[in-house]
């Protein structure tokens, strides 16, 4: 596998573009991804009930297991909106399908933005019709700023691999800062490949994949109306076909693994007004399911999270956060420590606390990057999840976010 610089357009066959449409006051809000050729296509949703509009139309996408196009926009999340927003998500994809001349049916539709709000559906035909003849095989970063809302940056990823001789591409995109926590989908995440591999066999992996990366993030324990995480295979990459079992779905698996990983992070790391970043690493523990919900808890608590924000090694947050996860783990045998660029510090062993030096422990937290380790000497599963801290900013940010 080799790391490339690259998202949505990496791969074979891809083309996207991201324009400003009148949706938000000036940045780029409108996006679009198309496969020259029919794609294989998965995808897994936000687990909230309540499912913004677009979530519903693409369920219906991916039940066919095919598709060609994503037609995106923020500002608006086209959420609550009864009737008129089914309409408005079957009106926004069938308005790409004419352009491209397809099934409206083969067309996703994303959205982000404030909720409750109709789409003005003038400016998304409008838009529409001004991304087409846009689209590129150059326009990813592009496509990766149109579809943010309060990110800080644009988040890609991108990776290639030989598969049976031939170079495979996966590239992706996505967008989230806040209402981020695990339970898949998380954000809006976009990927893209030139793979010969069946819908079925992506479903199976991205399901297994999201939970390993997506699921594992958290930046204040919101869940959208909105998330959604879509995958586009269209085979130009001429490969064998990728089927489970075999040393060929390992390595596309691993490299598949990375891009959505990398995207995780990323959007960890932009979580809104967040200062650091908090990797949490559950070791040694009866079983994965156990160390899952360990880590998450954790990085999830707004006590820890408020404690990164003053630097402050409170592992007693930590360890409650532990306690009421519903993880299997013996208190008594908890080793703990913090680390940074800056160093390490022990603050329990076996259960028990340990004297530390608290200026070195606020050296070691002042840092923007820190892992945390809990070792429960019980097991040989472990897991990680990501997150940040909270901040003054993040209220701020949240606050006024609809004016």
């Amino acid at each position: 596998m080799e790391i490339i610089d690259g998202g949505v357009t990496s791969a074979k066959g891809f083309k996207a573009a991201g324009i400003h449409a009148g949706l938000k006051k000036a940045k780029k809000d409108m996006a679009m991804v198309v496969s020259e050729c029919t794609a294989e296509t998965a995808a897994v949703f936000t687990t909230n009930k309540v499912k913004a509009a677009p979530v519903i139309w693409d369920q219906g996408v991916k039940e066919s297991g095919k598709a060609m196009a994503v037609v995106i926009n923020s500002g608006n999340a086209n959420a609550c909106t009864g009737a008129q927003g089914l309409k408005d998500a079957e009106d926004t994809a069938a308005a790409a399908a004419l352009l491209l001349g397809i099934n409206k049916n083969l067309v996703y539709v994303s959205s982000t933005g404030v909720i409750g709000v109709p789409l003005d559906m003038v400016k998304i035909k409008n838009g529409v019709n001004a991304v087409f003849p846009l689209l590129s095989s150059h326009g990813g970063r592009d496509a990766a700023e149109a579809i943010c809302t309060t990110d800080t940056f644009a988040k890609e990823a991108a990776v290639t691999l030989s598969i049976s001789g031939k170079t495979v591409t996966i590239g992706g995109m996505a967008k989230g800062s806040g209402m981020i926590h695990p339970n898949m989908a998380t954000m809006l995440a976009f990927i893209t490949t030139d793979a010969v591999i069946s819908s079925q066999t992506l479903q199976c992996l991205l399901g297994d994949t999201v939970e390993d990366t997506f699921n594992m993030i958290s930046v204040d324990g919101d869940t959208s109306t909105n998330d959604s995480c879509i995958v586009l295979a269209n085979g130009l990459a001429g490969n064998d076909e990728i089927v489970p079992g075999t040393k060929d779905y390992d390595d596309f698996s691993e490299a598949f693994r990375y891009v959505l990983g990398q995207l995780a992070k990323l959007i960890t790391r932009d979580g809104e007004g967040a200062g650091r970043f908090i990797e949490m690493n559950v070791v040694n523990a009866l079983a994965k399911k156990d160390a899952k919900l360990l880590a998450r808890a954790v990085i999830s608590s707004s006590l820890v999270k408020a404690a990164f924000f003053g630097s402050d090694a409170n592992w007693g947050r930590i360890l409650c956060a532990m306690g009421y996860s519903g993880g299997n783990f013996d208190p008594s045998l908890v080793d703990l420590s913090f680390s940074s660029s800056k160093g390490t510090i022990d603050t329990v062993k076996g259960g028990e606390p340990l004297p530390f030096d608290e200026e070195k422990a606020k050296e070691v937290l002042l840092e923007k990057e820190i892992t945390v380790t809990a070792d429960l000497h019980q097991g040989t599963a472990s897991a990680t999840a990501w997150g940040c801290d909270l901040t003054y900013d993040y209220v701020k940010i949240n606050g006024d976010y609809r004016s």
